[in-house]
């Protein structure tokens, strides 16, 4: 097998300089909010064993660039609004990535949150079981 040229932390770390990152706390200040829309990119199984976040809408990560492209024949109209995203997964890498890749096609205003999930259950972030 031919070594890998990048790592996934070193992309996760460039996509860090490109990307606006919230933590737990800030995203806490934006849940329910005109005008902002979370989206959970976490695999269903997840949700369904560690809850949601009240309100966030679910986008699996391998949907995520068709859901947002209107010219998608996957194209999910919840992503056609005026919104502010904020995107999380569990740990925040996958949102990561994602929201640098939505932010290379030209879609936003987006950000993540930094730790995900896991940094939004440690703030007492509301949860939905």
């Amino acid at each position: 097998m031919k070594p890998l040229s990048k790592r996934v932390a070193e992309l996760v770390a460039e996509a860090e300089t490109e990307i606006e990152t919230l933590t737990a706390e800030e995203a806490l200040a934006l849940h329910d909010q005109p005008g902002v829309t979370f989206v959970d990119i976490r695999d269903i199984r997840e949700l369904d064993k560690e809850g949601r976040v009240p309100g966030a809408v679910h986008a699996p990560r391998g949907m995520l660039e068709f859901w947002i492209d209107p010219e998608s024949p996957y194209h999910r109209e919840v992503f056609a609004r005026d919104d502010r995203y904020v995107l999380f997964c569990a740990k925040g890498q996958r949102s990561a990535l994602a929201t640098q890749q939505l932010q290379r096609m030209g879609f936003g205003p987006i950000c993540h949150v930094g730790g995900g999930f896991t940094a939004w259950r440690e703030a007492e972030g509301p949860i939905e079981k």
